[in-house]
């Protein structure tokens, strides 16, 4: 073999690739040829430091990192020896000691895993019942004072000094004063209110009537029964005891009221008194009276709640609010922008929101019933002789002395329609259904016109449905049952001049009043109980009329 020949096998054994006999290059390594012809040891070398080049750019990377990780830890280091104690403190309590771990740090701030469907990770509440949580940290500080019980002064107030038992109770607190102010409560209205005994009953029954709405509604059939309405012509109903039988008024009875919630009614008289009387038909118990030195009362109203009675005098702008809770007389002795020289007739509105006052030149006032201050005025032509809320709150409807009603929007203070009472010469009285259906309009000429509230807010000159023609003397009085079944009609100028029409029929029932006896004499006001179960009628005698309507199927006839 020639030495050349032996020399290049010599050098190949290292690799076991035999070189390329045209270029002299082995298999399977790249080169790059030079100008000239095949690439020899410069080429190699530079080869080699191209490759070395990528490793000491990433060796000094590397190192550049790790000093700047270093120079931050020292930083932090200097900035957390120049933090106050407390703050290092907090930071550890929300955060916890994340010095040397920043990824516990983002791993906090992430928030716990989110367990998916499939998730054989146990829930919070499994967690709770193993004792895997870990225990609650305590308070960083605990304020005394909030420990502390607030003590409310008895002997210096007016009005919390009649609730003391005895001279040591100066001071009390407030579970206390709530559990005395709760005993008043009680003792004024006769013991606990069947309202409350009602709402209890319900809440324990919410079960029961879920389980038969889903019966009701898992079966079919014929539920259409025959109707429970009250029918007409003869009313089944029993003269009972005077409501206010145990405490008869000196003068005339100017109002009688049901109250809303309670089995209570109300009697004001001119003699300066203000009575509530238990109502159970028998024997009616005196709870409470209320006496307003110099002041006959012309109207007496409860509020919407039933939490107070609001009382007007025949001679006096005075307004006299009687808290029923609190258990203290507050007189409204001014409202400001209100220059009436007399406040007498008013009216509440039925969600408790507004307080409604006749004056005088047409002018009505629309008042807070919350603060008895002054909203807007309005006026009409000619003078006011009656005025009601709508039983929605939401409108107002006044009866003019010339003949004409006018229908006002509480909310924009402007006349929605106005329209003449068809055969009124003189309107006394008005009066509109709970169920938002009727318009009484009562006349000096004893004519009862019965209207559809939607004809009287869209027609110019609306058609009564009926004219009830059965008094002959000016119609002062009206009143409609909470269901719209009656309509009470009377005239305080004829004695016995008391009729009950009966609802949609518009006829009267022929057997009352029972004219042989002579009991009811003038009527000036009346008034059904929430669940027309009682009737009662305040005459010029200072007696009360109560009288039980048997329709009504309640074992609990006026709750």
């Amino acid at each position: 073999m020639p030495p050349e020949r032996r020399s290049r096998t010599r050098s190949d054994r290292g690799t076991g690739a035999r070189p390329n006999r045209k270029t002299g290059v082995k298999p399977g390594r790249t080169v790059r040829a030079g100008p000239g012809g095949p690439p020899g040891k410069a080429a190699y070398s530079s080869q080699r430091k191209l490759r070395a080049r990528p490793r000491a750019a990433a060796a000094a990377i590397a190192v550049a990192a790790e000093e700047e990780r270093r120079l931050r830890q020292r930083n932090r280091l200097a900035l957390e020896e120049d933090k106050p104690a407390v703050e290092r403190c907090l930071e550890e309590l929300v955060f916890g000691d994340v010095e040397n771990n920043e990824d516990a740090l983002l791993r906090r701030l992430r928030g716990p895993r989110v367990p998916v469907q499939g998730d054989s990770g146990d829930s919070e509440v499994e967690n709770e019942a193993k004792g895997n949580l870990p225990p609650r940290k305590k308070p960083v500080w605990v304020d005394e004072e909030d420990e502390d019980e607030e003590m409310v002064d008895m002997a210096n107030n007016r009005f919390r000094k009649d609730m003391m038992k005895n001279a040591n109770e100066i001071k009390l607190t407030k579970d206390e004063l709530q559990k005395r102010l709760k005993e008043e409560f009680q003792h004024a209205m006769g013991g606990v209110p069947a309202w409350v005994e009602n709402s209890k009953r319900k809440t324990s029954s919410d079960d029961e009537s879920e389980e038969d709405e889903d019966d009701l509604l898992q079966r079919t059939g014929n539920f259409i029964s025959t109707s429970a309405s009250l029918p007409k012509g003869v009313l089944k109903m029993k003269h009972c005891q005077h409501a206010n039988a145990k405490r008869p008024a000196d003068a005339r009875v100017s109002s009688v009221q049901f109250h809303p919630c309670a089995q209570v009614v109300m009697v004001a008289a001119l003699d300066n008194s203000v009575s509530l009387f238990q109502v159970d038909g028998k024997t009616n118990p005196k709870i409470q009276s209320i006496y307003l030195e110099k002041f006959p009362i012309f109207k007496a109203c409860f509020s919407a709640n039933g939490e107070e009675v609001l009382a007007t005098s025949t001679h006096s702008k005075v307004l006299y609010v009687y808290d029923m809770l609190a258990g203290r007389l507050i007189p409204v002795h001014q409202v400001r922008g209100l220059k009436e020289k007399i406040v007498r007739s008013f009216e509440v509105s039925p969600d408790g929101s507004f307080l409604l006052i006749n004056g005088i030149a047409g002018y009505f006032h629309l008042l807070s019933m919350k603060t008895k201050e002054l909203i807007s005025s309005m006026k009409i032509n000619g003078r006011i002789a009656a005025s009601t809320f709508s039983s929605d709150s939401k409108k107002v409807y006044a009866s003019s002395a010339d003949g004409e009603v006018y229908v006002w929007d509480v909310n924009s203070r402007k006349c929605l329609n106005r329209f003449v009472d068809e055969g009124s010469l003189y309107g006394l009285s008005i009066a509109t259904s709970r169920n938002g259906q009727y318009v009484a309009c009562g006349s000096n000429c004893g004519v009862v016109n019965i209207y559809s509230q939607d004809s009287c807010l869209q027609e110019t000159n609306p058609k009564p449905i009926k004219a009830i023609m059965n008094l002959v003397t000016g119609v002062s009085s009206l009143a409609f049952n909470p269901t719209t079944e009656i309509l009470a009609i009377a005239s305080e100028k004829m004695k016995e001049a008391v009729r009950l029409v009966h609802l949609p029929s518009c006829t009267v029932f022929s057997n009352f009043p029972v004219i042989k006896k002579k009991t009811i004499s003038l009527v000036h006001t009346m008034d059904f109980s929430p669940r027309s179960g009682y009737f009662a009628l305040g005459n010029e005698k200072g007696k009360a009329l109560l009288y039980r309507l048997h329709h009504t199927q309640t074992s609990e006839e006026i709750i």
